[in-house]
């Protein structure tokens, strides 16, 4: 969970890009609204709103709705327990941001009222952390789902699905249901996820750039591969992304 606050909008030569790291998100927007622009789609989040944006794998960019004070909360749910919060196929939601309302209708309506009426910080995070955990509590732990994800978080991407076969017993069609059902994407699909995130973690903290540093390729199987791979995920390429600002995304962006 965070709290991100500006005097106005992002700096206009800032990309404030968002890219793909694992996470679902659940945002509310305290004071002024967000404008979300992703696979061409243009989202205004409205002030006093709450919005879910479903896992995706393409990029985003954000920004305030107006040029005044802005204050959000952000709260971010792993890949491994995503699915104890929000009690449908996630895959409904995957590259999508919705209002919450439209999701869990006069639940998150009641949510929104009362955010709005706390007169701090403080006491709109204590009531989504109540709520959160009331919707934690309605939903039974799924083993085998989380043994996979931790194995896939552990081998930072590099573990394929045979080898998730092999350690579970289950086939890769029963996993592939599984991971779409609880996640949104498919166990392949996340393992590129977390391959990105160890490369893009790096290039958002490192000097220098980033085609210096051979060692990302342990990651892909050539120099191609590694090109592509973090130009779908950014929308550039590593070249283009290492010469322009993206201070908001560096800072927004959790691995």
């Amino acid at each position: 969970m965070w709290v991100f606050k500006s005097d106005g909008r992002l700096p206009a030569d800032d990309l404030k890009l968002v890219v793909p790291n694992g996470n679902i998100k659940l945002s509310v927007f305290c004071s002024n609204g967000i404008v979300a622009s992703m696979n061409g789609k243009r989202v205004v989040a409205r002030e006093q709103s709450i919005n879910l944006t479903g896992l995706f794998d393409v990029p985003l960019t954000l920004d305030a709705e107006k040029d005044i004070f802005t204050e959000t909360i952000g709260i971010e749910f792993n890949p491994k327990g995503a699915y104890r919060f929000f009690h449908f196929n996630l895959s409904e939601i995957k590259n999508q941001i919705y209002s919450f309302k439209d999701i869990l209708g006069n639940t998150a309506k009641q949510l929104e009222e009362q955010i709005a009426h706390a007169t701090s910080i403080e006491k709109k995070t204590v009531l989504l952390q109540r709520f959160l955990l009331k919707q934690f509590s309605l939903h039974n732990e799924d083993l085998i789902f989380e043994f996979c994800i931790e194995r896939i978080k552990s081998s930072k991407g590099k573990i394929t699905v045979k080898e998730l076969e092999r350690a579970t017993g289950y086939s890769s069609r029963w996993l592939n249901i599984k991971f779409i059902e609880k996640l949104g994407i498919s166990p392949k699909d996340i393992c590129s996820i977390i391959r990105f995130s160890q490369i893009y973690q790096a290039l958002t903290s490192a000097n220098g750039s980033i085609l210096s540093k051979n060692d990302f390729y342990e990651y892909y199987y050539d120099q191609s591969h590694f090109i592509k791979n973090f130009k779908h995920y950014t929308g550039l390429s590593p070249f283009l992304l290492d010469h322009r600002k993206n201070d908001f995304g560096a800072k927004f962006y959790q691995a």
